[in-house]
């Protein structure tokens, strides 16, 4: 059977149509050779949705969005998106506008919640949207810009405060101070210098003295292994034998025993002994004034005088 050029060309619009249709829709996010679920969701402000935007659940996209429309005079806009994926979520679902990147569009997540009752197509879920990146930066910015404000004010208040104070005078002596403080580390780093050489100089010196000093510590320990190894018990005891004889002899003297107990403990010898030595002074007084009635030379034969005794001094 031989088709006719009429037929043909028909045929050839046709099929253009349905391509075309076919295509129309696919770029919406429709395919109408696909048997998906349509669920709905309402908002105030999309945030720049676009149809076509992919919807996913969990990362994987499930769908994508078929259109965006006026609901009502109050300007609140109805979502349709299309879920080609067969996985079952609960009606308390939430169908979030989020962003896909920093620079990237918006797209709809299915945000799972658990419930008893089961999504069906044509049900309309709850709407949200998510912040941006930029909104919550914003919000986390904003105290942080109250902060910089009041630190920005602070500095302010503490420079005009610093510009009253620093009258010419002060910023003269400030100058003179400052001058000083330099003068004061050329004279540290002159100091830092000569303290430089003189170690330099006498570095061979410091070298024999820290030698003498690791000489005369090992020297030390010697001597006090030495003295470790010496028998303190035994000079111990005989510590202990000195103190109990000087014990037996302070015991004696404060009883009485002996010439030394006497004379401390009893005061007739004391006082005997005092009169002794009076007596031998005034002796030794009278001697001395006249020594002629003690050695007496005559050579006539002359009688020695009366003797008469000498005054006691201590009358």
């Amino acid at each position: 059977m031989k088709i006719s050029k009429e037929v043909k060309t028909a045929l050839l619009a046709l099929g253009a149509i349905i391509l075309f249709i076919y295509g129309y829709t696919f770029l919406k996010g429709q395919n109408i050779l696909d048997s998906s679920r349509t669920f709905y969701a309402v908002y105030e402000n999309v945030e720049g949705l676009s149809a076509s935007a992919p919807v996913t659940i969990n990362g994987l996209q499930v769908g994508n969005i078929s259109g965006i429309s006026f609901l009502g005079d109050n300007g609140n806009l109805l979502v349709t998106m299309q879920i080609s994926n067969d996985f079952e979520f609960s009606t308390n679902s939430i169908a979030k506008i989020s962003s896909s990147g920093l620079l990237g569009g918006k797209n709809m997540v299915i945000e799972i919640k658990p419930g008893n009752t089961v999504a069906q197509s044509g049900d309309t879920l709850v709407g949200e949207v998510e912040a941006g990146l930029l909104e919550s930066m914003g919000g986390q910015l904003e105290p942080l810009q109250k902060k910089v404000e009041s630190a920005v004010q602070s500095a302010d208040s503490l420079i005009s405060g610093f510009n009253k104070v620093l009258t010419p005078d002060s910023r003269e002596n400030l100058k003179v101070t400052f001058e000083e403080l330099r003068q004061t580390m050329e004279s540290f780093n002159k100091s830092a210098k000569s303290l430089e050489n003189l170690l330099a100089e006498n570095d061979q010196k410091l070298n024999r003295t820290f030698t003498n000093l690791d000489e005369m510590a090992v020297n030390f320990k010697q001597f006090s292994d030495s003295l470790s190894q010496m028998e303190i018990n035994s000079l111990i005891g005989d510590v202990e034998r000195m103190i109990g004889n000087f014990n037996a002899i302070s015991t004696k003297l404060n009883e009485g025993k002996g010439t030394l107990g006497k004379l401390i403990n009893e005061e007739q010898v004391y006082t005997n002994l005092e009169n002794a030595t009076r007596q031998l002074e005034q002796l030794l007084q009278d001697i001395k004034l006249n020594p002629g009635r003690y050695v007496h030379i005559s050579v006539f034969g002359r009688k020695a005088d009366k003797y008469e005794p000498p005054e006691d001094p201590n009358r």
